[in-house]
């Protein structure tokens, strides 16, 4: 396995790469491992068998770059000796394997749906001489990995902006020790109402699907199903011809829980599968493999609880043969019947207790959790009841005590949801007023990006020359993220808070002073002018970290102001337009499926299924991509 050798400031580490039983890393190293690849290698445009792939990689880019693969992460933070100071600390990891090695790894990605055959997407072998994309799935761990580690990924724009991204990926918990998924009534419950989606899906034709993202979009609404017609007597062979409904094939289910989740492995997805048959949700139709074809079952075993419908254990044939349904039951579970407000409740379960799934008033589930969305409005998923109740505030909540939600809270919702948050900005370049949002955005990002800078480079790429201080890849990152972060904050004040600016704030003239004021002694220092109300680029390029960090403390104040004035002016004005109103619908349906995810107690101790006395335990939680979701159809306006 990979050998990470661990560098800061104060020492170095080495250490091998955790593996679990089945032979693979854990999931955590391998997501981490994926993204920092993927940030390191240029992706261009290849050809093989005469046709070209743009954004893709070949498989000796990847086996050079895992070679010697460098991820370092810079993180500023006060001196615990002198807190007025700033200082940066540098981690640098660095991963080491031989070739055999490198694609061995670039298997288990293959594995784990995150890269896939250009030329042959049925394809699950890493080939030696192969040309691969990213699939959907590895575009949305990838936005969160960027994210959450402040990296420059302007080199991968266009592969976000070009290519289907997984919008909403289910996580499944795993114990710490070895890996392996949490099983649990809930944890099954949680998963397969996302596998059936919210109604039969049926999916059009896949011929007059116009492109990839056509066809993944259908696929995202729930397995494809299909009706066939079998005998019921099939050993005889003179049954009756019987239609079942509802049904999909082996192969589909296995592919469908990769691409979906967190899954990493075709063996992981038919375990789980096996636990659908388990508890009654799915059965066999029908395996009419030859008996010289290969066969893989998987089996499994577990309590029954109070389930009338689960069993002590259930298999599940990954043949290519394989035919299964979704029984009454588990039509039942994924609540294809139910109305819309039945739907939301979200207290049905396998065996019809609400004790295994819990209630409404459960803890927040986030999107961080130990894999790490980064902390910002954008990423978070801590909803538990309808966004489109809280923004009418017609939701009462026990923490407020009976009190409908504050504009503040209603701001505060507006900002995490990108959907809304793009209708909102709309609404105020309508009463022109746009620029409060623009800054608010932009000042966050900028507090984000000053935080965390990481950068991920395969040491024999071009430019990077080991034993020279300043180029060692976190300190020539760290130089180039300080100028940009220069850059981005004068940026920001010539925009939005120098006299006479573009999109000069209406802010409080005190606040303003004091800022201006703050610049004028800095620049005047450095350049030994007086300032003159702007700053030029040339003249900002030695201001020091501990300097921005004053800005930054001052641009928060005004950002205060700024998010006041949008909760009490604009707020309670956009929530009673059409479009607002229209578009509570869309926020329904992204709720419908969050309120599936399931939390658990942390403090209970993980034990393996069947072993222990009582319930199991298990949680799973949706991330949201960020990218994906700004990209979804918004209603519009009469006329619009």
């Amino acid at each position: 396995m990979p050998q990470p050798v661990s560098s800061t400031n104060n020492g170095t580490s080495s250490h091998m790469m955790k593996t679990t039983k089945r032979g693979r890393p854990f999931l955590k190293d391998t997501l981490d491992l994926f993204a920092t690849l993927i940030v390191s290698l240029e992706l261009t445009t290849h050809k093989q068998f005469f046709r070209t792939f743009p954004n893709s990689f070949t498989t000796d880019e990847a086996a050079a770059n895992l070679a010697s693969l460098k991820f370092s992460q810079s993180n500023r933070g006060p001196d615990p000796r002198e807190p007025a100071r700033i200082v940066t600390t540098t981690t640098t990891t660095t991963f080491s394997m031989t070739r055999d090695m490198a694609k061995a790894m670039a298997q288990h990605f293959m594995d784990a749906r995150l890269i896939e055959n250009a030329a042959d997407r049925s394809s699950n072998i890493f080939k030696e001489r192969g040309v691969y994309t990213i699939t959907p799935k590895g575009l949305h761990v990838l936005e969160r990995f960027i994210s959450k580690n402040g990296m420059n990924a302007d080199h991968l724009l266009k592969v976000f902006a070009s290519q289907p991204i997984c919008m909403k990926l289910l996580h499944l918990e795993r114990r710490v020790s070895d890996d392996e998924i949490i099983i649990s009534q809930s944890v099954v419950t949680a998963l397969f109402r996302r596998f059936a989606g919210r109604q039969p899906n049926y999916p059009a034709d896949v011929s007059t699907l116009q492109d990839l993202g056509a066809e993944y979009h259908e696929r995202s609404k729930g397995i494809p199903l299909m009706d066939i017609q079998e005998r019921s007597n099939p050993l005889i062979g003179k049954g009756q011809l019987q239609v079942y409904k509802n049904c999909f094939t082996a192969v589909s289910a296995l592919e469908w829980l990769c691409d979906f989740t967190s899954i990493v492995g075709r063996d992981e997805a038919a375990e789980m599968a096996a636990h659908f048959v388990r508890f009654g949700l799915i059965s066999l139709v029908s395996d009419k493999r030859k008996g010289t074809d290969s066969a893989v079952i998987f089996t499994v075993r577990g309590t029954t609880g109070n389930s009338t419908a689960a069993a002590e254990q259930g298999e599940f044939r990954c043949t290519a043969k394989a035919i299964y349904r979704v029984t009454d039951e588990g039509r039942r579970v994924a609540r294809w019947d139910q109305s819309s407000s039945a739907r939301f409740a979200g207290h049905d379960s396998p065996n019809a207790s609400q004790a295994n799934i819990p209630s409404m008033d459960r803890a927040s589930v986030e999107g961080g959790s130990e894999e790490g969305v980064a902390e910002t409005t954008d990423s978070k998923i801590h909803r538990r009841i309808s966004m489109a109740e809280n923004l009418k505030g017609e939701y009462q909540s026990v923490a407020t005590k009976g009190n409908k939600e504050s504009n503040t809270d209603r701001l505060k919702r507006i900002l995490d949801e990108p959907a809304l948050r793009s209708l909102f900005r709309e609404f105020l370049r309508g009463n022109f007023c746009e620029e409060n949002l623009s800054f608010w955005l932009e000042v966050q990002d900028f507090k984000r990006k000053f935080n965390i800078t990481s950068s991920a480079i395969a040491s024999n790429a071009s430019g990077y020359r080991p034993g020279i201080g300043k180029n060692t890849p976190g300190q020539a990152a760290m130089e180039k993220h300080h100028e940009s972060l220069i850059q981005m904050a004068f940026v920001i004040y010539n925009t939005y808070l120098a006299p006479s600016s573009q999109c000069e704030l209406n802010i409080d003239h005190g606040l303003r002073n004091e800022l201006v004021g703050y610049l004028s002694e800095v620049m005047t220092e450095l350049t030994g002018k007086a300032f003159q109300g702007r700053v030029e680029p040339e003249q900002a390029n030695a201001v020091n970290a501990t300097q921005l960090q004053t800005m930054i403390r001052l641009y928060e104040r005004i950002q205060n102001h700024v998010f006041r004035l949008m909760a009490t002016d604009s707020v309670p004005k956009f929530i009673k337009t059409p479009r607002f109103l229209a578009l509570r619908n869309w926020v329904e349906e992204f709720e419908a499926v969050e309120n599936d995810t399931t939390s658990a107690d942390s403090s209970q101790p993980a034990l393996p299924p069947g072993l222990e006395d009582e319930d199991e335990i298990g949680r799973t939680y949706m991330t949201v991509s960020q990218t994906a979701n700004e990209k979804v159809h918004l209603p519009k306006s009469n006329g619009a």
